[in-house]
């Protein structure tokens, strides 16, 4: 059997698994709950592995090791920043959200503010987000079948689409949560087992691998141009974006309250930190066994090249598929989150009213899908990693913002938060676009339309607070605090908010 069989097989594995997987969610799937929440039963353990599933996208599998590989010891904070971002949400975030009671981020913006307008910006926000994220995973999985087999690349995107829709519209948050703990562990493992035997295999890498793992603008920090703030911006983005991405959020809406909440996210961290030790020893392998390494271009496929290139035979194309099965569980996990969450918003914000709850939300699932795939196609091929460190940039813009002051600030106030996330979102949608459609531009401001949280972040605050300061609170405002702070165990008022759609 060929090489390109062997992995065409894999990737099929992988989505037959998760379909499987999903229809045991089908079986209990019911209600409008069942589809936006999983009726809050999940326990701690299962929407950690879940949680981890969902976040480890494309980026992670993919596209760190070929940040690290080109452009060195910089890259890591990728890895670094997008696992601290669980730390800053365990700390200020996870348990008064879980409190909330809401469904979505624009429902908790509607309970935080009192406010439809407020809630219509963060229905917008969240749908932008959501599809900023979605757009690299279906560039990943037409980039991976066209490396592996030389199919088209939209071939591979509208695959993954396809699976995505099916188990999403079949049984809502119970199905996708089940599959995303289990693809959790399938990319683990399919990261994990190629690895073994890389480092196990004894023999020289290509010619000039020592130059290459030795060159000074790899091995030390901020050697670029404008590399200091680059690098403070990506912290920013990524230790601020994770509160800020609908997919994440939402999923503190399935704990039973704030205690689970809370031990979810320290699981979420182990199983992180575990995850991505290995991305960035694909990176260093890539250096010195890939010989075709442009200078700053980093390459997606280095992790699915690799075996062809150290090792031989049957092993090398077996191992390769084992890494196409874990990239394929890596852009299903997160597609399906991605969708969910736009699901939840348009079907409540837009199709709730004219459909019922769980029809609205299969109907906004299909169009979010569908949609974001025509985007793929017709975006130019920023490197995975960067894509989604952009959508962190906004969300970091934009919802950080608003859950930090909403939940610890009584003065913030809709006008506030409205005018904060227009400007943060704004300024940083703009340099999103720049370069999602292909437009670079040099000197210091190439770089802060390349990164823009370093500048859009404190704009945002800023706004945020003076805008407060100069309009009037919320009405119940002191009664919010109280039920976002106060213990599950303690009685509080529970008549102040319901989401639209409830049961």
């Amino acid at each position: 059997m060929s090489r390109e069989a062997i992995t065409a097989l894999a990737a099929l594995l992988v989505c037959v698994l998760t379909l499987a997987v999903g229809s045991f969610g089908l079986r209990i799937s019911r209600t409008t709950s069942d589809f936006y929440v999983a009726s809050r039963t999940v326990g701690p353990a299962t929407n950690a592995a879940a949680i981890s599933g969902e976040y480890l996208s494309a980026a992670s599998f993919l596209g760190v090791a070929g940040l690290v590989m080109a452009r060195g010891v910089d890259m890591l904070w990728y890895p670094v920043g997008w696992t601290a971002g669980y730390l800053v949400l365990l700390l200020f975030v996870a348990a008064p959200l879980r409190r909330s009671r809401a469904y979505t981020l624009p429902d908790f913006a509607e309970f935080r503010l009192e406010s439809q307008p407020a809630r219509t910006l963060a229905s917008a926000l969240g749908v932008l987000i959501a599809v900023l994220y979605l757009i690299p995973q279906f560039q990943g999985a037409g980039l991976t079948v066209h490396t592996l087999t030389g199919a088209p690349s939209w071939v591979g995107a509208t695959a993954v689409a396809l699976v995505v829709l099916l188990g999403v519209v079949a049984g809502g948050m119970r199905s996708i949560t089940l599959v995303q703990a289990v693809q959790y562990w399938l990319k683990l493992a399919a990261l994990l087992t190629p690895l073994a035997f890389l480092l196990l295999h004894h023999g020289g890498g290509a010619a000039g691998a020592a130059a290459r793992l030795d060159a000074t603008d790899w091995v030390e920090p901020m050697r670029g141009p404008h590399s200091l703030y680059l690098t403070y911006s990506l912290i920013l983005a990524t230790f601020l974006g994770t509160m800020g991405l609908p997919h994440v959020v939402v999923r503190f809406y399935t704990n039973r309250d704030g205690y689970a909440a809370r031990r979810t996210t320290v699981a979420v961290l182990g199983l992180l930190s575990a995850f991505y030790l290995l991305p960035p020893v694909y990176g260093v392998l890539g250096r010195r066994y890939l010989s075709t390494i442009s200078a700053g271009d980093p390459s997606d496929t280095a992790v699915l090249d690799l075996p062809g290139h150290v090792l031989h035979g049957t092993v090398a194309d077996l191992l390769t598929a084992v890494l196409a099965a874990g990239a394929f569980a890596a852009f299903l996990s997160t597609s399906s989150g991605l969708v969910l969450s736009i699901a939840g918003v348009i079907g409540q914000d837009v199709l709730g009213r004219r459909f019922s709850g769980v029809a609205a939300f299969r109907i906004s699932a299909a169009f979010g899908a569908l949609a974001t795939l025509a985007l793929t196609v017709l975006s130019t091929g920023l490197a995975v990693a960067h894509s989604v460190e952009l959508a962190f940039a906004v969300a970091a813009s934009t919802f950080c913002p608003m859950l930090l002051l909403g939940i610890w600030w009584p003065g913030l106030t809709a006008a506030g938060a409205i005018t904060g996330m227009s400007v943060g979102g704004t300024l940083s949608t703009a340099a999103v676009m720049v370069a999602l459609f292909g437009h670079s531009y040099g000197g210091l401001g190439g770089a802060v339309l390349s990164q823009p949280a370093l500048l859009t972040v404190p704009l945002a605050f800023a706004t945020m607070v003076l805008v407060s300061v100069a309009t009037t609170q919320p009405a119940h405002v002191a009664r919010t605090m109280v039920r976002l702070h106060t213990p599950e165990a303690v009685a509080v008022d529970r008549g102040a908010f319901r989401p639209r759609n409830a049961d």
